[in-house]
Formats: C-alpha cells, structure tokens, sequence
C-alpha cells in the first residue's frame, strides 16, 4: 500500500500502488517520499476524507523488530485486522556496541601511551535511575522513530506491543491454579514459545526443522524429573519415540541440558527493554495495548501465518480474525546518521587520515539517495540510483562506481539513518 497525505501533509487512509500511479498520471498528486512511497494530494483535505481506523502493532526483537499496519473491522465475533502495511526494522544494537569497545581501546591506548598525565576519570559517571546501555536505547529509539513516521503517514488510533515473550511465573510454577489465564488455553503456547526461542525452531537431537515438535523431558518423569522449563527440551517425534524412559544423557547427548539452563542473551536484551520501550511509545499520546508472545503464537496458529516478523506483528493483541492480502514487507536497517569522530583508523587504532570538515558537498551529503545522469566521455557514464558518497574534489561515489560528477547528481530522498529493501517473498493469506 501507498501512504496518502492531504494538501497540508495530514495522513489519509493508505492506496493500492495502481490507484497511486493514476493519481500521479492525472497530476492530482505529486511523489511526497520514495521510501516507502508516499504521495501528497493537491486537491484533497482530511474533512473531505473518509477515515477508517488504523492500529500500529510491534513486535519487538533483539536484532529485528516487526512493524505493521492494521485496518480495524469490527465485527459480531471480534475485531478483524486487515494488513496496510508489513515491515522488518533491523537494529544496530550490535554495531553501537562493537564502536563504543572500540572508543574505549583507543582511550586506552591514548592513556598509556608517554603523553602528558591526565588523572583517571572512571569513577565520575552518574547513571541516571533507569539507565541503558547505549545499544539498547538504540532500539527503542528506533521504535519510537517510526511510531513517529507512521503517526504523521496514516490515522493510527492505537498501539499494541507484544511487551512480553513468556509469562514468566507460568513457567516456574507449571502447577500455579487460580486464574483462568495461566491454567487456560494459553498456558502450554507460553511453553512452547520459550522452547522454540531457546532451541532454534529445531530438533535438539537430530536437527530436524519444519516438522511437528514435541515436548520432551530431559530427565524423564518416570524418573523424578519435573515440568520446569529447565528440564523441557525441543523434539520430533521420531527422536522422542526412539529416547523413551532414557536421559538426554544416556540418549548420547549431555549437551541438550546444558543448553537448557542458558539463558536468552537476546531475551534478556528485549525484556531490559521492554517497560522503557512502552514508557517512550505512551509519548505519542495514542491508547496503547501489551500482550504476550504467548498470544502471538496463538494467534499465528489459529489462523495459518506463516513464520516472519512482520507477520508476527500483524498476529499482536486480541483479534477474531487477521486478512494479510498479497503485501511485500519492507526491510528497514537502521544505519545511523554517521558519527562524531572526524579522524579514520587503522584497524590497531592508529590515525590514517581525517573525515571532511564540510558535510555537504553543492547540497549533497553522504547517504543521500541521488539519481545521476552521466553523460558519454566520463569513466562513470550512464544512469545510476542510489545512496551517495560524497568527495571533497566533486567527484562522488555510488557502491563501486567511482567519479561521479556532482553536477550531474540529483537528490530524490535525504538521507535518514535508514537503508530500504523489499523482502523478496509474496506473503499471501
């Protein structure tokens, strides 16, 4: 789908890309933004607009976090959600991470080098109630960013977020009674929403995947072993069958009990998050709604989703029925907007040269999306679209195509600390 703007850029309800090109075709539009593609009315107002409400619905990852769009229908049995729009937000937890290890090298270094003697400074940080590393807060400012972005595209009403992967008091007391939540039909899809997590959507003996799992007992119960999740392990049924009454010990592999009692490095990286993550979304003065990813599953399970991020968003909250359509997700990377250090490196830390003073070069700056039409008698002669790289001699660079003049350089989008993509795969359903 296509975002819509009115003439004062408010949101109106998202179009099918052929309604878009024939607005476009009759010049009552004009291109607003290419990615994602959003067009702007010219003779178009919200009052004159009919518009149906919109729900933004997250699920939140580690590495990758799912986006989507939702059109409301209520109906006799419940609210049916229609996809709008599907999206796959890539942090760059880990890549924040990795620079800041690499800072602290190079302060080090600097520190014990024979330079003047510069007294420690490791004990005046004041970390404020509720700190977060900053790869972490990075994550949530991505979120936020695009809760944002989508807020000013479409008339959202409201906000869902599978604010937690597991209920946590289900699984250390598997026998807990007395509330019809823990004990109902959700109870065993928190389980095994865990196990697949923790065990890679794989057989722990044999490796298998795309197949029907089943629970097993490391130590069995004939043998004393109980229903904790410490003690729960990923199987088909082939492998299960063929362990019978014996332990993973015994089955010939010791290792699948180890891996039990790991925990989630990217769990514990989503579950430091999540609170703060629900706090920043409360600022876009929106309803907002947490479920489980307990539920999630379910969902996913009760209507045949298939498996992805994007999908999985689509599966949060409480909903009758779920309508995907014929979409393709948008893969959204976080890049960042560059960096506060003007001087390169060498890969031992050493200074090699120094970043441009100017940023902008006739206008242009690097990780602008620009079109340039070069024409016969340059080395870089031809059509080339893409992200830019700008040089102080005016001479750019787009991938590996070098010497690109800058006056032959037209930009179509500014850059905004993200790279796009489309997800090759046609999600039906």
């Amino acid at each position: 789908m296509v975002f819509v703007l009115d003439r004062h850029k408010k949101p109106l309800m998202p179009c099918t890309p052929r309604r878009a090109r024939l607005l476009l075709a009759r010049k009552r539009a004009v291109v607003h933004r290419l990615s994602p593609f959003t067009i702007r009315l010219k003779d178009r107002s919200v009052q004159q607009s009919t518009l149906q409400p919109v729900a933004l619905k997250i699920d939140p990852g580690a590495k990758t976090t799912g986006l989507a769009l939702a059109r409301v229908e209520e109906t006799s049995e419940g609210e049916v959600h229609h996809a709008l729009h599907l999206a796959e937000l890539s942090h760059r937890g880990e890549e924040v991470r990795d620079q800041l290890r690499k800072r602290a090298g190079y302060r080090r270094r600097r520190r014990s080098t024979n330079l003047r003697y510069r007294p420690a400074r490791f004990l005046n940080r004041r970390r404020a109630p509720g700190w977060l590393p900053p790869s972490l807060r990075s994550r949530i400012d991505n979120v936020l960013s695009w809760g944002r972005r989508y807020q000013r595209w479409v008339p959202l009403v409201r906000i869902a977020v599978e604010r937690v992967k597991f209920d946590t008091q289900l699984l250390q007391q598997p026998e807990i009674s007395g509330v019809e939540y823990q004990r109902g039909e959700l109870a065993g899809w928190e389980v095994r929403a865990y196990l697949l997590e923790k065990f890679g959507r794989r057989c722990v003996y044999c490796g298998r995947t795309d197949t029907p799992f089943e629970l097993d007992h490391i130590q069995p119960r004939s043998r004393g072993g109980s229903n904790r999740v410490s003690n729960l392990a990923l199987s088909c049924h082939t492998c299960n069958a063929a362990k019978g009454e014996r332990t993973a010990a015994e089955f010939g592999h010791p290792e699948v009990a180890a891996q039990a009692k790991q925990p989630l490095r990217d769990t514990a990286a989503v579950n430091a998050t999540r609170y703060a993550l629900c706090d920043e979304l409360r600022t876009l003065d929106l309803p907002l709604t947490t479920w489980s990813g307990g539920r999630t599953r379910w969902n996913r399970a009760r209507f045949s989703i298939p498996k992805t991020h994007a999908l999985d968003a689509l599966c949060v909250g409480e909903v009758a029925g779920v309508k995907v359509g014929a979409h393709q997700a948008l893969a959204i990377t976080a890049t960042g907007r560059g960096r506060y250090s003007r001087t390169n490196v060498d890969e031992s830390g050493f200074p090699v040269g120094s970043l441009m003073r100017r940023k902008q070069v006739l206008g242009i700056k690097t990780g602008d999306r620009v079109r340039a039409m070069v024409p016969e008698g340059f080395a870089a002669q031809g059509t080339h679209t893409g992200r830019i790289a700008v040089r102080a001699n005016k001479h750019f660079r787009m991938g590996k195509v070098q010497g690109i003049p800058a006056r032959f350089c037209r930009v179509l989008q500014l850059a905004d600390g993200y790279d796009y993509a489309v997800v090759a795969t046609t999600l039906q359903g």
